[in-house]
């Protein structure tokens, strides 16, 4: 399972029903380590897991660290790299490192109040105390108030790079959740059947626009969220740099209302078309006062080009288009606070 949604949700779940719970996501990773931070484990106090954070062979070591936190509500900060004598058991020999926190969830209710920001499109920043487990937010004083200004900047920026974190500090554990990877299709239609759990399982949030009833049925896309209206809805769904849409429709009638994506900070806009479709679009929208520089930003034809020939190859080229724009973001981001530090 990757979806961390349903992996943090599972735990909240289990501690809820009076389980003992511990949640162990990657908060760093480099080099050729086999998972991506934002990586997520849960673990019940009966060895009961479910997620993963390595190849396999880490979870062994996050199993046995996750029934100590649960006993001791104590959090861990994990570290395993090339120069631990587990490397090689770990999968991590070839110049990877990760890091992975281990916590106590000890009070669902408040833990989920901390996953409510992420979940509508906000980071949350919290300080773990490093005995109790117990968590404070983060406001905007917090910094000059703990004095955490080093320890924040190093959580802005794993924010820019678009990553969960968790920091050691003085003070406790610093711990950065990103807002959630959210995608938007609009268009029902076969490639959406087939980009839609491939986003998934890429940790996206996926919701499906159509209100054609024959299209965008519970059978066809089982388990995603289904939104019976057009692109006029879009405002409502306030997308910010964590989200992507995807148009898979070429009517003009249709395609045009997504025009208001281009006024939010959508990390990725994808419309599919041929060249002469895409063109005429363009014109549109410059006819509505939409400035190249806007206009750039909308990725069509949609997807990588490597000959796709059916709907699921086009939702391959279309994810690896995504990931490549997020990618080249953070990296972006990453220069920025780095000049900016300087």
């Amino acid at each position: 399972m990757d979806d961390n949604d349903e992996i943090v949700g599972s735990g909240l779940a289990w501690g809820k029903e009076g389980r003992g719970v511990a949640l162990a996501p990657v908060t760093a990773s480099w080099g050729s380590s086999p998972r991506l931070a934002g990586s997520q484990m849960a673990v019940d106090d009966s060895g009961h897991f479910i997620g993963k954070v390595s190849g396999g062979c880490v979870e062994g070591e996050v199993l046995e660290t996750a029934a100590q936190v649960i006993a001791t509500g104590r959090p861990a900060l994990l570290k395993f790299g090339v120069s631990d004598e587990k490397a090689l058991s770990f999968g991590l020999a070839c110049g990877g490192s990760i890091e992975i926190f281990v916590e106590k969830l000890s009070t669902p209710d408040s833990f989920e109040r901390v996953l409510n920001g992420p979940s509508h499109g906000h980071s949350t920043v919290a300080l773990v105390a490093p005995g109790s487990g117990e968590r404070a937010p983060v406001d905007a004083e917090a910094p000059r108030r703990f004095n955490l200004d080093d320890d924040f900047r190093s959580v802005q920026k794993a924010e820019a790079g678009g990553r969960n974190v968790a920091i050691e500090t003085k003070r406790g554990i610093l711990e950065f959740w990103r807002p959630l990877l959210r995608l938007f299709i609009v268009c029902a239609v076969h490639i959406a059947q087939s980009l839609a759990p491939v986003a998934r399982l890429a940790g996206y949030a996926v919701t499906i626009i159509d209100p054609r009833t024959a299209f965008a049925t519970p059978e066809r896309f089982a388990g995603f969220h289904l939104c019976a209206q057009w692109q006029e809805v879009l405002p409502q769904f306030a997308l910010d740099e964590s989200s992507a849409l995807v148009a898979l429709t070429h009517e003009p009638r249709i395609d045009d209302p997504a025009s208001v994506a281009l006024r939010c900070p959508a990390f990725y806009i994808g419309a599919l078309g041929s060249r002469s479709t895409a063109e005429k679009r363009r014109k549109r929208l410059l006819s509505q006062g939409f400035g190249e520089l806007a206009l750039s930003r909308v990725h069509g034809p949609i997807g990588l080009a490597i000959g796709a020939a059916n709907p699921a190859e086009i939702a391959i080229a279309i994810a690896a288009e995504m990931t490549s724009a997020l990618r080249r973001l953070e990296v972006e981001s990453q220069k920025v606070l780095g000049s900016a530090a300087e």
